[in-house]
């Protein structure tokens, strides 16, 4: 199989985040087309079917384009420091068992090879709130903490601003950014920012750092 055309130099950057990205499209041939479309600009490192077949469309020491505008922990350009990973979903269901498998697999061996720590491992939606949903409500993050995947809220926390905490973990500066990390921490969450979510960001701003 042929490997995606879009991709470039990491412009002196090394892998130090792990972006995990829905595919949006009907089916897994559909979104490997777009990924290797010379004509669409965009790409990803890996795409993992929804039966677990995980395919390498760009090698992890050339920069990916999956990202897009946006930012993590105040730095843009968040291509060239990242891996991107593309799940096929078109939005609107759960992620199977095998396929959760196969990333729960892929992502233990990135982690190790590129000494990538679980904080740094992020949904599209994080670095940019106010374009971008996936992976979703439906993505299960705290199966990822589990296995050091991931992170997720461990411990009480603090009643602290919530501005602050969001920052800390890397959130960019974004109306949005509370939506965002809803999507993530509490999917189902309505209303202006709570008690809760001052809990849950303070737990994980200083768990993370």
């Amino acid at each position: 199989m042929s490997l995606s055309p879009n991709h470039g130099d990491r412009r002196g950057q090394r892998p130090e985040l792990v972006v995990i990205h829905y595919t949006g499209m009907a089916d897994a041939a559909s979104a490997r087309a777009r990924l290797c479309d010379p004509a669409s600009e965009v790409s990803a490192h890996w795409l993992i079917h929804e039966h677990g077949l995980t395919e390498a469309l760009v090698p992890e020491g050339r920069r990916a384009w999956h990202a897009g505008a946006g930012c993590w922990q105040g730095r843009e350009d968040v291509n060239s420091r990242s891996i991107g990973i593309e799940l096929v979903n078109p939005g609107d269901r759960p992620f199977p068992e095998p396929q959760m498998a196969a990333l729960e697999d892929l992502l233990a061996a990135i982690l190790r090879r590129w000494a990538i720590g679980p904080q740094g491992v992020i949904g599209h939606s994080d670095l940019a709130p106010e374009r971008k949903s996936d992976p979703g409500p439906r993505f299960d993050w705290r199966r990822l903490a589990l296995r050091r995947l991931a992170i997720w809220p461990d411990g009480p926390g603090s009643d602290l601003p919530l501005a602050d905490s969001l920052a800390r973990i890397g959130y960019p500066d974004s109306p949005a950014r509370l939506a965002a990390f809803r999507l993530r921490f509490r999917p189902w969450a309505e209303g202006p920012e709570d008690a809760t979510d001052r809990r849950l960001a303070a737990a994980l701003a200083y768990s993370a750092s």
